[in-house]
C-alpha cells in the first residue's frame, strides 16, 4: 500500500512545525516553499538595525530536514488548488513556464501573511515593511543612508529631515525597531561622524490605539513608553496616518493634521492574510474575513474538506475561551502544526474523530533596548533587565539551528560588551524613488505569493 501523501505548503513557523511533528508518522512528506530557507521573523528587526545578518536568522529547509527521507522539499511557488482531484499547482521559481502539480491524501497550507497598508499600498515605496529579508536590508540601507547624508547636507532643515525617522505602528516590531534605532543614534555612532551629532536623531513612534503594546497589559505599555523616553523616541498614540511621501509623513490626531518632515520611515502597523488565503477560499468555497484570514473549523480543517487543513497567520479562528480571534504570532502557529500532525497520526491509526484546537497561551514579551524589556506571563508582569534576559533566552531557545544559536548569543555578547553593531553595511540599489523627490524608476519588489508563517 502507498505511504499517506501529505503536502504542506510554506516552510515557516507553523509549516515546519507539521512536517517535524510527522517523523516517524508512515507519511510521505512534500513541503513546498518558494523560499530555500526557513526565517526566523521574530529577529528580522535586528537585520533591519544592523544587529544580525541574514544568515544568522534563516536556515536551510534541507539543512533542516537533513536525514529524513520521508521528506521532500519543492522550491516553487503555488499558483491554485484543485480541491476536487486533491492536487497543489505550482510552478518552479526557476521556471515559470514550467507547471508542477503535487498530489495529496492531506493538504496543509501555512502560507503566512503579508504586510497590510489598509488600502494605501501607493506608501509601500516611503515606507517598507518588514516580513523578508530583503525588506530588513532595504530598512537598514535607509537607515544607515540617512546618517550619511544628513553628514553631506550644508542646509540645516534638510539635515533635520535626514536625522528624523518615523516608525508607523506601536506593536513589538514598531516598539523593538524604535527602541534599536534609539540605540544606533545614542550609542553606536557616537562619536563617529564630524558634521553631525547622531545623538540629535529624531525618533518617533506612531500608533493608532490609545496606547502601544495593544496585547499587554496596560502597566506594561506604560513602562515600555516610559522606556523608549529614556531613549529620546517621541511616542504619539492615537494619530492615525494620513499619507506618506519621500520626505513626510501626515498624520492626524483629535481631528487635526499634522505634516511630519521624514527621511525614512518603517511600516509596522499592520498585516493581512497571504493572498493563498484568498486562492484557498475561492478553490473551496470557504469565507474570508477583512483581512483577508481563510475562516476554519475549530479543527482547522475546511468547512466540508477533512482532508485540508490551514494554519498559522492566515487563518481565522475564535478562541473559545477569550472570544478574540487567535492572534498572528509564532506560538499559535507552531502549536497549530503540532495538532494537525497529531490529527494525522490518528487518522492514520484509524481514529476518525474530530478534536477541535486548543491555545495555551504562554504570554507576551517584547525588547525595547539594552537591559530594557516587558514581559508578561500567566499574570505574572515585570520589565527591565530580569525581562530583557527572558526575553534574550526564549528567542535563542525557538532560533533554528545550533549553530545559529551560538553565533547569534555570541553577537549579542560582543554588542553588549562593544556597544557595537557588526552588520553595518549599506548595500543593494534604493527601492524607492529618488531621495531628493525627483521623479525616478521604480524597484518595488512584487506582492509575495506566500509568505513564511
Amino acid at each position: 500500500m502507498d505511504a499517506h501523501r501529505v503536502v504542506v505548503v510554506g516552510g515557516g513557523f507553523g509549516g515546519l512545525r507539521t512536517v517535524k511533528a510527522l517523523r516517524r508518522a508512515g507519511a510521505r512528506v512534500t513541503l513546498i516553499d518558494r523560499r530555500n530557507f526557513h526565517l526566523f521573523q521574530p529577529l528580522l528587526y535586528q537585520v533591519a538595525t544592523s544587529g544580525l545578518s541574514p544568515g544568522e536568522i534563516a536556515t536551510p529547509l534541507r539543512r533542516i530536514l537533513k536525514g529524513r527521507g520521508d521528506v521532500g522539499v519543492a522550491l516553487a511557488e503555488v499558483t491554485a488548488f484543485d480541491l476536487e482531484n486533491r492536487r497543489v499547482l505550482a510552478r518552479s521559481v526557476n521556471d515559470e513556464a514550467s507547471p508542477l502539480t503535487f498530489a495529496y491524501d492531506t493538504l496543509v497550507v501555512a502560507a503566512g501573511a503579508c504586510d497590510s497598508y489598509f488600502g494605501n499600498d501607493a506608501w509601500r515605496e516611503f515606507a517598507p515593511g518588514m516580513k523578508s529579508i530583503e525588506d530588513a536590508l532595504e530598512i537598514r540601507r535607509r537607515i544607515l543612508t540617512a546618517f550619511e547624508s544628513a553628514e553631506l547636507e550644508p542646509d540645516a532643515a534638510r539635515r533635520a529631515d535626514w536625522l528624523t525617522f518615523v516608525v508607523v505602528g506601536g506593536g513589538p516590531t514598531g516598539v523593538e525597531l524604535a527602541g534599536q534605532i534609539g540605540e544606533i543614534s545614542r550609542d553606536t555612532l557616537r562619536k563617529e561622524f564630524r558634521a553631525i551629532n547622531p545623538e540629535e536623531t529624531r525618533i518617533i513612534l506612531v500608533e493608532g490605539a490609545e496606547r502601544l503594546l495593544g496585547a499587554f497589559h496596560p502597566s506594561l505599555s506604560a513602562t515600555a513608553a516610559r522606556e523608549l523616553g529614556t531613549l529620546g523616541i517621541t511616542v504619539r498614540t492615537g494619530c492615525l496616518v494620513n499619507d506618506i511621501g519621500v520626505d513626510h509623513v501626515v498624520v492626524e490626531h483629535g481631528g487635526e493634521s499634522e505634516r511630519i518632515p521624514a527621511r525614512t520611515v518603517v511600516w509596522a502597523a499592520g498585516v493581512a492574510a497571504s493572498p493563498l488565503a484568498r486562492v484557498l477560499a475561492e478553490a473551496s468555497g470557504g469565507e474570508i474575513d477583512r483581512n483577508g484570514r481563510i475562516v476554519v473549523r475549530p479543527d482547522l480543517t475546511l468547512p466540508g474538506r477533512d482532508e485540508v487543513f490551514a494554519i498559522g497567520d492566515m487563518v481565522a479562528l475564535v478562541d473559545p475561551k477569550t472570544g478574540r480571534l487567535l492572534p498572528g504570532v509564532s506560538p499559535v502557529a507552531m502549536q497549530q502544526g503540532r495538532h494537525v500532525a497529531a490529527t494525522v497520526r490518528r487518522r492514520l491509526a484509524g481514529d476518525l474523530t474530530s478534536r477541535p484546537f486548543r491555545y495555551t497561551d504562554k504570554g507576551n514579551m517584547a525588547t525595547i533596548g539594552r537591559l530594557r524589556a516587558v514581559v508578561e506571563v500567566k499574570g505574572l508582569r515585570f520589565g527591565g533587565v530580569l525581562a530583557w534576559f527572558a526575553w534574550l533566552g526564549l528567542h535563542l531557545t525557538y532560533l533554528v539551528g545550533f549553530q545559529n544559536r551560538l553565533i547569534v548569543l555570541f553577537r549579542w555578547s560582543g554588542s553588549f560588551v562593544t556597544r557595537n553593531r557588526g552588520a553595518r553595511l549599506i548595500t543593494g540599489e534604493p527601492r524607492s524613488p529618488d531621495r531628493d523627490g525627483d521623479s525616478g524608476t521604480s524597484a518595488r519588489r512584487p506582492a509575495a505569493t506566500h509568505d513564511q508563517s
